[in-house]
């Protein structure tokens, strides 16, 4: 068990090296490994960090107290966890194909690994400041997808299969006005290097100007991470489990460690796109960051702990007939407002109009498709009638 997390770190270990040195352009290899441990490391205590904060908040919504146990308010509850899932028995079945099998949680994981080499925390604090930065890391998130799938298929388990087909129709789907709505931040900003989207709006935060997109960027991000209410690949009552399902142990805690590093992916995106960045008084910009990407994923949390999860129909029928249209409707506005010259404030007002609109339409439209229950009294006399 530990010969195999080790061999599958030390893969990841290789593939990142590789990676980085490609991005940085042949820096020494010693100073690589350095940043990619550094970077690993960073990632792992904020991982550590999520599922503390994620059990507590979860447990306040429900009314319960949360991890309280292991360490001063059960903020060690995490570590106990990863050194349970270290010497966890990694069960594989006789019918995998292990190629795949093995390979999965890696090609999952990497992408979501090396997309942070060009997320900045602050003005200074970023590994590689891409030009293209924002087509790079839309580009190795959706690579995740094809991991997935692997999941499921190298499973050689139907529920697998149908988890990994399911996941791979929901992120396809919700890629679309996920990349329509970067597209359209990075054209308010004039730039796709996300340093300079995030200094460009100082104390004028993009959610100002679009508040449709970012309702509509983060909802599309939590289903592309697979988070509820959108995880219906790993739909319990149906897929036990989704791609996922013949996984335990060290395989099953890199797709955990993917899922979390995504998570916060999408809330640094959040940040950078409508949220101004590290922008902010008194505080260091990485204070800000920090504080602004945890804000989000409170509110992440709290869409989980009240929102049930959608069925499949409802699912791809929200993101085709809701969120895509949404998404390039955004688009049309904001190209209009941009090539008219018109003041900053109508895409405020046109955003939260369309906003309100489309919530109505949907309100109204479930609402009448709901079929309400029809009662009628019956009288003594006619029941002794019959």
């Amino acid at each position: 068990m530990i010969l195999l997390l080790a061999l599958a770190l030390g893969v990841l270990g290789i593939l990142a090296v590789v990676a980085l040195s490609v991005v940085f352009g042949g820096e020494d290899a010693a100073l690589l490994v350095l940043r990619a441990g550094l970077l690993l490391t960073i990632l792992s205590v904020v991982v550590l960090s999520l599922t503390w904060l994620e059990r507590k908040a979860l447990g306040r919504i429900q009314q319960r107290i949360g991890p309280m146990r292991v360490g001063p308010f059960g903020v060690l509850q995490p570590v106990a966890d990863a050194i349970k899932l270290v010497v966890k028995e990694d069960i594989m079945p006789s019918w995998v194909d292990r190629p795949i099998y093995w390979l999965a949680p890696l090609v999952v994981f990497v992408p979501s690994f090396l997309v942070w080499v060009v997320v900045p925390f602050s003005g200074d604090l970023v590994l590689r400041d891409l030009d293209l930065g924002v087509l790079y890391v839309l580009a190795m998130q959706g690579l995740t997808i094809i991991g997935l799938i692997m999941a499921g298929w190298g499973s050689a388990n139907k529920y697998g299969i149908m988890g990994g087909l399911r996941s791979a129709a929901q992120l396809i789907s919700y890629e679309i006005p996920l990349l329509v709505i970067a597209m359209t931040v990075a054209m308010l900003a004039g730039t796709l290097n996300l340093t300079a989207i995030s200094e460009g709006q100082g104390y004028q935060w993009y959610i100002l100007l679009q508040p449709m997109a970012f309702f509509v960027f983060l909802l599309a991000g939590l289903a592309e991470v697979g988070r509820s209410p959108f995880d219906i690949f790993q739909a319990e009552s149906e897929l036990v489990g989704g791609p996922f399902i013949e996984y335990s142990g060290a395989h099953w805690s890199i797709f955990f460690l993917a899922e979390y590093m995504n998570t916060f992916l999408i809330a640094a995106l959040v940040t950078i796109f409508f949220l101004g960045g590290w922008s902010g008084p008194f505080l260091p910009e990485v204070a800000w960051f920090l504080i602004k990407c945890y804000a989000v994923i409170l509110l992440i949390f709290w869409l989980r702990g009240t929102l049930p999860r959608l069925r499949i129909d409802q699912l791809m029928a929200f993101g085709w007939q809701a969120l895509v249209p949404l998404s390039f409707l955004n688009f049309i506005l904001v190209s209009a407002v941009m090539f008219y010259g018109w003041p900053v404030w109508v895409h405020t007002g046109l955003g939260l109009v369309t906003l309100a609109g489309a919530a109505v339409f949907i309100y109204t439209r479930q609402a009448s498709q709901k079929a309400r229950p029809r009662v009628r009294l019956v009288s003594a006399r006619e029941v002794r009638r019959v």
